[in-house]
């Protein structure tokens, strides 16, 4: 019954890292949770992917100073074994109950996977009655975003250099995708929204890229719809004088590979229309008060936070007229998944306090979305260096590709 042991080593661990890291936020501690994989944070923070979820609940404490211990039921006592620490058992659960008074008990703020009224769900993975124990007991429950942040969406060197190695593959699909719609159009046989997606990945593997799900192609008043996937059943022919919307993401195949995000458009005439080009002009506009803002906060030492990014795009689509228009977030965290634990750039399906932290990557991706007539998008995306230094990947469009007039790149 017990679940397998770990092959991790002990020192894999970042235990000092996190210390220290709660001395810089003044946390007395993080308690870790999870009860049948309940809490995927909590799992990855401590390296137990490829663990089975086990049936038992079990508690990791890392406190601010001193050795962490790890709780652990007397039915599945090895769970944690690859982990630095003390073990505790416990069988009964009032011997639970004590034994988390004795972590906690003393404490004044502890950080757990939890957000204050649920508003970052990304990270409110502990449930409320587990919250409610430990309040119980003595301490006050915070967030752990930052902390989560700090070891699960802040990038090493090496994967900087990955990105931009992911970065030169899905910018070169972009041009494999245009060139082949405006060769359709040259010849009057336009090709279809899946026939370009699967030009797509076909080009992404030939670079060594893997992805989670295809990449969005849509034409006409499919761009509309933010998360419209081409189906056999829903599959258009991008015909001429139509607008192209192409949202694609990848990484390298390696362990440590994380993405890149983008999103690129196109009209497939010879002239952008005047309304075509004004709406996109906005959406461009939107993109760069986005990235002025973390550039100003970065070079002043300044907190940002998710939300103050989002809000500076919003602005800008707001005065123009659109805001009802704007169905989603300005950005989302980058990492080895395509949406990663980091903070999203986000003041429209939650409120998001955690900051913009350097070592993070995220999209910056405004979008205005005209129901049965067209979308436009515009993405990026944006890495803060561990010196505060601001790199925008994915060369920024300033208007529609015309693909009336293109002619071959490759």
């Amino acid at each position: 019954m017990n679940t397998p042991q770990h092959s991790l080593n002990q020192v894999d661990f970042p235990l000092e890292k996190i210390q220290q890291a709660l001395e810089q936020l003044r946390l007395d501690g993080w308690l870790l949770y999870d009860f049948r994989g309940s809490n995927p944070v909590a799992r990855s923070v401590l390296l137990m992917q490829d663990h089975a979820p086990g049936s038992r609940r079990w508690f990791y404490w890392i406190p601010r100073h001193g050795k962490p211990i790890k709780l652990v039921h007397r039915i599945e006592p090895s769970v944690l074994d690859h982990l630095p620490g003390e073990k505790l058992t416990y069988l009964r659960w009032q011997q639970l109950h004590q034994r988390l008074r004795e972590l906690v008990g003393q404490c004044g703020q502890v950080a757990m996977e939890y957000s204050p009224f649920g508003a970052i769900p990304y990270i409110a993975l502990v449930d409320a009655g587990t919250v409610e124990l430990v309040r119980s007991l003595g301490p006050e429950v915070v967030s752990s975003g930052d902390l989560v942040q700090m070891f699960e969406a802040t990038w090493e060197e090496r994967q900087w250099a990955l990105h931009q190695q992911a970065c030169r593959g899905t910018v070169e699909a972009f041009d494999v995708a245009w060139d082949r719609i405006a060769q359709g159009l040259h010849e009057g046989s336009p090709v279809t929204e899946l026939e370009v997606q699967q030009l797509i990945m076909d080009h992404l593997s030939s670079r060594g890229l893997v992805w989670e799900h295809p990449p969005i192609v849509a034409t006409g008043p499919h761009s509309a719809d933010p998360h419209y996937e081409p189906t056999p059943g829903s599959n258009a022919r991008i015909g001429p004088e139509q607008v192209v919307l192409i949202d694609l993401w990848a990484k390298v195949d390696d362990p440590q590979g994380v993405y890149s995000d983008l999103t690129c458009m196109a009209y497939t005439g010879s002239q952008v229309p005047e309304e075509l080009a004004r709406v996109f002009a906005v959406v461009v506009q939107a993109r760069q008060a986005a990235v002025q803002v973390v550039q100003e906060a970065m070079s002043q030492q300044a907190t940002l936070y998710g939300w103050q990014v989002d809000e500076a795009a919003r602005k800008v689509i707001t005065q123009a007229g659109f805001g009802e228009a704007f169905l989603h977030r300005t950005g989302h965290s980058i990492g080895r998944q395509v949406h990663g634990n980091g903070a999203n750039m986000d003041n429209l399906e939650t409120h998001e306090l955690r900051r913009v932290l350097p070592g993070c990557c995220f999209s910056v991706e405004p979008g205005i979305y005209l129901p049965g007539r067209f979308g436009m998008r515009s993405e990026v995306n944006v890495y803060i260096d561990p010196q505060r230094q601001v790199h925008i990947t994915g060369r920024p469009q300033q208007e529609l590709e015309l693909l009336g007039r293109r002619r071959a790149t490759r």
